[in-house]
């Protein structure tokens, strides 16, 4: 069987075909790219999504060598994520689910990062830590439920780097903040950490306040912020693996590839 997926929760347009037999053979993609220092409207992405829909399926569909006719299933994104791109990737497959006289899947975008994850991991009951720009939880799954154990009081992870990179006038994504705090030093940052719940609200004003006020270079600034909200999520994560008695922990959402949270973690464990 043949599955076509569509993902759109917020800047990058995703289509991916995959087969039972042979697993993934075709994930293409787009992303919306904001003039440094500015954020992302939703209507932007939404009009970004629709005008570069067309390239990114006609290249999904010539990679997987598969013709829409074979396609079994559809599926989208149903959320969590902003409203406008995501209106445009449901009004898309359910097009092409009624075209093709299919079935039409809807997908908990939090759910997806935590399963592939899972799969990819290979762990059966792992304790779940989920970083991305709107969702920063601490999650295990039991009797086929998922259970919140800490999150983050405020914003996400991902929502400060990127609220951060932009006011310093850098592109709001965690990769480009990421390598920009790569020769940063460390300052003293204000740490909280509530149990197994997190705010990181006040480091964004902290952060601000100090690229302000020009006393440290905006690499040292960026580098601390990096490493104080990263030493929060490990010491609420490591909590969390010491209540369950877990033996095994997942990373998932797009805060998870930073290099420098991937080492601190396997420090941890």
């Amino acid at each position: 069987m043949k599955f076509l997926g569509i993902e759109c929760t917020a800047h990058t347009l995703g289509i991916g075909i995959y087969d039972s037999a042979k697993g993934i053979i075709a994930n293409e993609m787009d992303t919306f790219r904001p003039k440094p220092g500015e954020g992302m409207l939703p209507r932007e992405l939404a009009d970004h999504h629709a005008r570069v829909f067309n390239d990114v399926f006609s290249s999904a569909l010539k990679k997987s060598k598969c013709k829409l006719e074979e396609i079994d299933f559809f599926s989208f994104a149903q959320g969590p994520g902003i409203g406008a791109p995501l209106a445009v990737g449901c009004s898309a497959a359910k097009f092409l689910a009624l075209k093709f006289k299919k079935p039409l899947i809807p997908v908990n975008h939090c759910q997806a990062h935590i399963e592939i994850a899972k799969k990819i991991s290979g762990f059966k009951d792992p304790l779940i830590l989920y970083l991305s720009g709107g969702n920063s939880q601490i999650i295990i799954k039991e009797k086929n439920r998922y259970h919140v154990l800490g999150e983050t009081l405020d914003i996400g992870l991902g929502n400060l780097f990127d609220s951060f990179a932009r006011s310093i006038g850098l592109e709001g994504h965690g990769s480009v903040l990421e390598k920009f705090a790569k020769k940063g030093r460390y300052v003293e940052f204000p740490y909280s950490v509530k149990g197994m719940n997190l705010v990181f609200s006040g480091l964004l004003t902290y952060a601000q306040k100090l690229a302000i006020e020009g006393k440290y270079r905006k690499q040292d600034i960026a580098y601390s912020l990096m490493e104080t909200s990263f030493a929060m999520s490990c010491e609420a994560t490591e909590r969390a693996l010491f209540l369950t008695k877990k033996k095994q922990l997942v990373v998932c959402g797009g805060v998870a590839q930073n290099k420098k949270l991937q080492r601190m973690l396997k420090t941890m464990c």
